[in-house]
């Protein structure tokens, strides 16, 4: 599966100093780190630290107080989903959204959709610009299918397949849309351990062979250290350690983070 056009390459992502409040609550609390072009950089921390938040700015689904997104030379910040999806920024969330009734190949297809150039009625009457086109994104799409490992789930509808064959079908269809920087909301949440390891090797091929930057946030420690090439930890929206995965997992800031976590959910079960 080729990789990423020289005309697309993958520029840096910097956040620098950003703030989110809620109502009085600040939930992201002057926030900077640099994702490195084609790089996994995982985004951690206990459960409530503004790692979703973080996401949701990130794909304009909020505003922030204050602060700057930039990817490469396009100021983020402020702009609406759409605009940052054209972008080549495309976001799989933790639950599932795929049609249950559509095949996945059509539910990859949509993916596709920004890329389309001819128009609705020149597609609504087949004219032959139009079904070239599509038997393009079509080939794309089976392309993309052999290389998340589901080109023989094509013809069935989404809705029948595994759970981890549903989640990973997510992440064909981000692909489809050929992102430039890929936003994975705990891909690996609810798989059975052949599950996520077949997901992260997945991950692991999109970055090593598309070049695709990655921002991961990820509760399964396991995947993170395995998959990550820098990792940020976030604590009540604050940041507490940047850095190579071994030298963030053993900083005593983010110990004692997970740590009072463990101990919170412990008092609680009793």
């Amino acid at each position: 599966m080729p990789g990423v056009d020289e005309d697309s390459a993958v520029p840096p992502l910097r956040i620098t100093e950003l703030t989110v409040r809620f109502a009085g609550l600040t939930a992201l609390d002057a926030v900077s780190l640099t994702v490195r072009p084609g790089t996994v950089h995982a985004l951690i921390g206990p459960n409530g630290a503004g790692k979703s938040t973080c996401f949701n700015v990130l794909s304009g689904v909020y505003r922030p107080a204050s602060g700057s997104v930039r990817f490469g030379e396009h100021e983020l910040t402020g702009l609406p989903p759409h605009r940052i999806a054209a972008l080549g920024v495309a976001r799989i969330f933790q639950n599932l959204a795929l049609p249950p009734r559509v095949t996945v190949e059509d539910s990859l297809l949509l993916g596709r959709h920004r890329l389309t150039r001819t128009g609705f009625l020149a597609a609504g009457l087949r004219l032959p610009a139009a079904a070239r086109e599509e038997r393009r994104h079509r080939e794309r799409v089976r392309e993309i299918a052999a290389f998340v490992g589901l080109e023989r789930q094509l013809d069935r509808p989404a809705g029948s397949l595994p759970y981890g064959q549903q989640k990973l079908a997510e992440l064909a269809r981000a692909l489809c849309m050929e992102p430039r920087l890929l936003l994975l909301d705990e891909p690996v949440a609810g798989m059975t351990a052949d599950e996520r390891r077949r997901t992260a090797e997945v991950v692991a091929g999109v970055r090593d062979s598309l070049g695709i930057s990655i921002v991961l946030v990820e509760h399964d420690m396991g995947v993170v250290m395995r998959l990550a090439d820098a990792v940020t930890v976030l604590d009540f929206g604050r940041r507490i350690a940047d850095g190579a995965p071994a030298d963030v997992q053993n900083d005593p800031a983010v110990v004692r983070a997970y740590l009072g976590e463990r101990l919170d959910a412990e008092e609680t079960d009793r």
